[in-house]
């Protein structure tokens, strides 16, 4: 299937029509952006490595009986999917305090959490994607309260799958960020799972193997996706 008109393109992924109406291409770029865009630069074939990782663990999840937008993988940096109406809502599940959470409980980075955390973001990148709850979703329509309760039981399934599927690949699954959209009036998991929007931990060494290592300057930030898409694809 051909990319047909660009619909849509944003910091690490554009997103083309097709022949099918009903199916898009989703186009894994090298870019790579922190702190709302205030840092950019190229990770070397991360398009190639995020949509390899990526559609091993949309492929794994739709086989543990989680509905998403994945559809096959055409080549090396196009995902072919479901064409969704996206909800305007980031869904973050937290295992491990670290990143923004740590600074706003003025705590240290690794402490495990007495249980998980699930914080809703307003999808904007003019706004900078601010923290919401329940009651801003309603009140501006953002979903209906049955889409939200099925996004959270979702985002809570997937937590345990990954968790465990990254543990048995000697990776502690930090947190992460949800997206999902609405295809036929059923909410599908869409968007990408990457080392982009996932924080991984080396299980020994407590090593980043995720975006972190770019927005801290770490260094060996291809290494880390490589060490990851490696591991995955165990």
């Amino acid at each position: 299937m051909k990319r047909l008109e660009k619909l849509y393109e944003g910091k690490a992924k554009a997103l083309y029509s097709t022949e099918d109406p009903d199916l898009l291409i989703q186009y894994f770029k090298d870019e790579a952006t922190a702190f709302d865009g205030m840092k950019k630069g190229i990770i070397k074939d991360k398009g190639i490595l995020n949509n390899k990782i990526s559609s091993r663990i949309f492929r794994m999840l739709e086989a543990k009986g989680v509905k998403t937008h994945f559809v096959d993988m055409p080549s090396d940096r196009e995902m072919l999917v479901k064409r969704l109406r996206i909800l305007p809502i980031e869904v973050v599940v937290r295992n491990i305090a670290a990143g923004s959470l740590a600074k706003r409980m003025g705590i240290d980075e690794g402490i495990p959490l007495k249980e998980t955390i699930i914080e809703l973001y307003y999808k904007s990148d003019p706004l900078h994607d601010p923290m919401i709850n329940e009651y801003h979703i309603k009140a501006f329509g953002l979903a209906e309260a049955g889409q939200l309760r099925q996004m959270e039981t979702a985002s809570l399934k997937v937590n345990r799958i990954l968790s465990e599927f990254f543990n048995e690949r000697g990776i502690i699954l930090v947190d992460f960020k949800l997206e999902f959209g609405v295809h036929k009036d059923e909410v599908l998991l869409g968007d990408e799972i990457t080392p982009d929007g996932c924080r991984l931990w080396d299980k020994v060494t407590s090593e980043k193997l995720d975006k972190d290592r770019f927005r801290r300057d770490l260094g060996k930030v291809e290494e880390a996706y490589q060490e990851v898409l490696r591991k995955v694809l165990e």
